[in-house]
C-alpha cells in the first residue's frame, strides 16, 4: 500500500530542471534482454544441434547478468566487444553442463547479429517526443544524461531527434565519466545553471538514476516501462515512479 501511494503521488509543479535518461527511458533499447536473445538464438536453431534455441538463450542471458554484475565501467564503453564476450561464457556454461560444444565461429556470429537486431528493433516510446516538447515549452531545463561509448550514443542522439531537444547533451564516452559518478550529474547541473533542490533526474536504473541522485538532493523518478514494479529484494525508495514521460506533464 505504501509503494502505490508513493508511486502514485505527484508534484503539482514542475522543477526548473529535468536530467533525462536516453536508453530504455526515451528510447526501448536494451530492455528485456531474454525475449531479444529468444528471438536471435531462433534465428540460429539449425545450427545448435541438440541444444534447443531456448537454452541457449537462457544460458546466454544467465551470462550476461553475472557479467555485468561484476563488470567495470570500462565495459559500458565497448558494449559490442561485451556482447561476444556474453555469448562465449554462455556456450562454455552449456558444455559445463553436458552440452555438445558450440563453436567460437558460431558464438562471434550469434553476438553481431544481437548487436544488429538490437539496433533494428530500437525505437522511441510513444509520446516521449511530445513529453520532452511540452517541458521544454513549460520552460524546464533539460538535459539528457546517458552512458555509453561516444560514438553508438551519439548516433542515437541524431537518429531518433534528441539534439535540438535538450539544452544539454551529455554523453559519458565523450565527457570521460557518467553515471553513478557524483560529478555526472553536478556537470549537467552545471551546465544547466541549477541546483540540486531544483532538479528531478528520470531513468529506468535504479542504481544510476535514483540512488545516486538522491544523495545529492536531486529528486528522483525511476521510470518504469514494462510495468513490473520494483525488485521485491529492493530496499531502493524511487521519490516517484512512472510507466511514460507523459506522466511528468502538469
Amino acid at each position: 500500500m505504501a509503494l502505490n501511494k508513493m508511486a502514485s503521488t505527484k508534484m503539482t509543479q514542475l522543477p526548473r530542471a529535468m536530467l533525462i535518461d536516453m536508453d530504455d527511458t526515451i528510447l526501448s533499447a536494451y530492455g528485456r534482454p531474454e525475449i531479444a536473445w529468444n528471438n536471435v538464438a531462433a534465428e540460429f536453431a539449425d545450427e545448435l544441434g541438440s541444444i534447443s534455441s531456448q537454452q541457449v538463450a537462457a544460458a546466454i542471458v544467465e551470462a550476461g547478468r553475472k557479467f555485468w554484475a561484476a563488470a567495470a565501467a570500462e565495459w559500458r564503453l565497448k558494449l559490442e566487444e561485451a556482447r561476444h564476450v556474453v555469448v562465449g561464457n554462455g556456450f562454455a556454461a552449456l558444455a559445463a553442463a553436458g552440452h555438445a560444444p558450440l563453436s567460437p565461429d558460431l558464438a562471434a556470429r550469434l553476438a553481431i547479429r544481437f548487436h544488429a537486431y538490437r539496433e533494428e528493433e530500437m525505437f522511441v516510446f510513444p509520446g516521449a517526443h511530445d513529453a520532452i516538447d511540452a517541458l521544454k515549452a513549460h520552460g524546464v531545463k533539460l538535459a539528457l544524461v546517458t552512458n555509453g561509448a561516444a560514438g553508438p550514443q551519439r548516433a542515437k542522439v541524431e537518429r531518433f531527434a534528441l539534439a535540438h531537444r535538450f539544452d544539454h547533451i551529455q554523453i559519458e564516452g565523450e565527457h570521460g565519466f557518467g553515471k553513478p559518478e557524483e560529478r555526472a550529474y553536478l556537470h549537467a547541473m552545471e551546465a544547466l545553471g541549477v541546483t540540486a533542490p531544483e532538479t528531478w533526474m528520470i531513468g529506468d536504473n535504479l542504481e544510476w538514476e535514483v540512488v545516486a541522485p538522491q544523495r545529492l538532493g536531486i529528486y528522483a523518478i525511476w521510470i518504469d516501462v514494462h510495468g513490473d514494479g520494483l525488485p521485491a529484494d529492493s530496499t531502493i525508495k524511487p521519490d516517484r515512479i512512472i510507466r511514460s514521460l507523459t506522466e511528468l506533464l502538469p
